[in-house]
């Protein structure tokens, strides 16, 4: 076609054009995903033709009869989960099944410490060298804890550990005895770390995802959701938005509803009840007495009650 003869009615006709026939050779009708890099594909040789002045304006895209996407989570590890994991490594490193790989147990199982207890992203760690950590007694918590200088997709930023972390990074440095430029993770280890996750059965979560070393980025992210820390300031932790968290962490984490504020109860007011008028208040209701002024008496001239 030409690119003149382009319109939201012949888009949608594609649309529809592709389901049949997804339906007809496979059975089944391509995935949302699919047709939305075609349509991104037609978009931008739109987009050319327009800076090239071959087309004056770029034709309603969008569907018209879109559904909301479901949001799913991200993968992670549950505290239970996460429990499982290290003490499946720490195995390997007290009882390893090939003794000549045994630098690599123990390097994987400071990996997932360190990365559960830092949340830096995995290209993050690669790139990470002993020069950039530093051990350091956190006045405002009272702990020791590591601060980082980390260089990554967002260029360079900053973290601070949990006490987690501390020891890993010791046995790193006791082990390998580095130079300040030499690297913390030479290697990430995946085929190792896909093979403990078989053998615990952790390599998909319930929605069927796939765990990797990113998922130890938001076993972090979440753990600290879970105990209550401001969500802004885990941003900056991550080096990340507010709302990538809000998306992708916080909708699944059960902490995050306050159930004193959704379990509100309004107070029933107070009712005069059938026989001689007297109120009869409701069960939370307060009785209080206001004193006035003493008479003669020094008796209470006023009472009164209150809901």
């Amino acid at each position: 076609m030409g690119l003149s003869e382009v319109s939201s009615g012949k888009l949608q006709e594609y649309r529809i054009h592709r389901r049949e026939n997804s339906m007809v050779d496979r059975g089944k009708a391509p995935s949302r995903s699919t047709l939305h890099q075609e349509i991104v594909c037609l978009r931008q040789g739109l987009k050319t033709a327009i800076r090239h002045g071959w087309l004056q304006h770029l034709p309603d895209l969008s569907e018209p009869f879109r559904s909301s996407e479901k949001i799913s989570h991200r993968a992670w590890f549950s505290p239970e989960e996460y429990r499982t994991l290290y003490e499946a490594t720490r195995e390997r490193t007290r009882n390893p099944k090939r003794k000549r790989y045994l630098w690599e147990y123990e390097q994987l199982h400071d990996f997932v410490l360190f990365m559960a207890n830092t949340g830096l992203r995995p290209d993050e760690a690669t790139r990470l060298e002993y020069r950039d950590v530093k051990v350091v007694k956190d006045y405002a918590t009272n702990e020791t804890i590591l601060e980082i200088e980390v260089r990554g997709k967002r260029g360079v930023g900053y973290c601070k550990s949990t006490t987690g972390a501390v020891r890993p990074f010791q046995r790193l440095k006791k082990r390998n005895n580095p130079e300040p430029t030499d690297r913390l993770f030479p290697k990430t280890h995946p085929g190792l770390f896909n093979t403990i996750l078989d053998e615990v059965g952790l390599k998909f979560d319930r929605e069927g995802n796939r765990r990797t070393a990113y998922s130890l980025r938001h076993t972090y992210v979440c753990f600290r959701l879970m105990e209550g820390a401001d969500i802004y300031q885990i941003a900056k932790n991550c080096r990340t938005s507010v709302e990538m968290i809000e998306k992708y962490y916080a909708s699944h984490i059960k902490t995050s509803l306050d159930a004193a504020a959704i379990n509100v109860r309004r107070p029933r007011p107070a009712w005069t009840g059938p026989g001689k008028g007297k109120p009869i208040l409701a069960p939370n209701a307060v009785r209080t007495i206001e004193k006035a002024p003493r008479g003669r008496g020094g008796t209470v001239d006023a009472t009164d009650l209150k809901d």
